[in-house]
């Protein structure tokens, strides 16, 4: 079916537009069923899948509230400004791990290697580090396809992005074995296996490359954020732009 007020064709189960928002029940009530009939008799318009990832992504309602807008507008700005900082920081200065996210990411490491447990001592161990990039991963999900709030996806993929960078100063250790761990101890001081990413790169006979794959992750999470705040930035508009025409 094609979206009765901007034509954007989308699956007939769907109850509201993914591109401008449009509730199909509240439009023309009484004609609902009859626009649907119509329309699916029709042969609709072709749109590529790249279209129509776009419209998904950058999907606004058609009606926003100003005191939403201004919310996550103060939210952006200050994960705009709070990641120049991020992006200044070298992963010897471990200012990530010392930063407020790290104690948001812990629980979901410490969980991580629960979950992946039963899959053996490697997977164990990575599972801390998997866990930390999983759930962010999931809440970005949820929100853009459940709940169809994509700034607030734009927001779980900044999380995913600084997940990832959490992780390159834990990875950049794996030699020196220096960095605190849970519970005070250094990696020089705890027995074998205790430092995760020692143990994952010494199975894995990829100890030498920890310095690469610590500054691989820390480039990776970087590059997540940026894209977060580039996608968070374009829907800021286009809902300012929603905004400013309704009133």
């Amino acid at each position: 079916m094609n979206c009765p007020k901007c034509r954007l064709e989308q699956n007939d189960e769907n109850r509201e537009c993914l591109r401008c928002g449009l509730i199909f029940s509240r439009y023309k009530p009484l004609d609902y069923d009859r626009i649907l009939k119509r329309q699916s008799s029709h042969k609709t318009e072709k749109r590529s899948p790249l279209k129509r990832i776009i419209d998904y992504m950058f999907h606004t309602k058609d009606k926003i509230e100003i005191v939403y807008f201004v919310g996550r507008m103060i939210v952006f700005v200050f994960l705009f400004i709070w990641s120049i900082k991020f992006f200044q920081s070298s992963i010897e200065s471990n200012y990530v791990g010392r930063s407020f996210m790290h104690l948001v990411n812990l629980p979901f490491h410490e969980a991580g290697h629960i979950v992946f447990r039963p899959l053996g001592r490697v997977m164990h161990s990575l599972g801390g580090s998997l866990g930390q990039v999983i759930m962010p991963l999931i809440c970005t999900l949820v929100l853009l396809i459940k709940t169809r709030d994509t700034f607030g996806a734009s927001i779980g993929l900044w999380w995913m992005g600084e997940s990832i960078l959490d992780m390159a100063p834990y990875i950049n250790d794996a030699r020196s074995l220096s960095l605190q761990l849970l519970g005070g101890n250094t990696g020089v001081s705890a027995p074998y296996g205790f430092h995760d990413w020692n143990f994952i790169l010494t199975e894995l006979n990829l100890l030498r490359h920890d310095h690469l794959i610590a500054g691989m992750a820390a480039t990776g999470g970087k590059l997540i954020m940026s894209i977060s705040l580039l996608w968070g930035l374009i829907l800021m508009i286009r809902q300012f732009s929603r905004l400013a025409s309704s009133g």
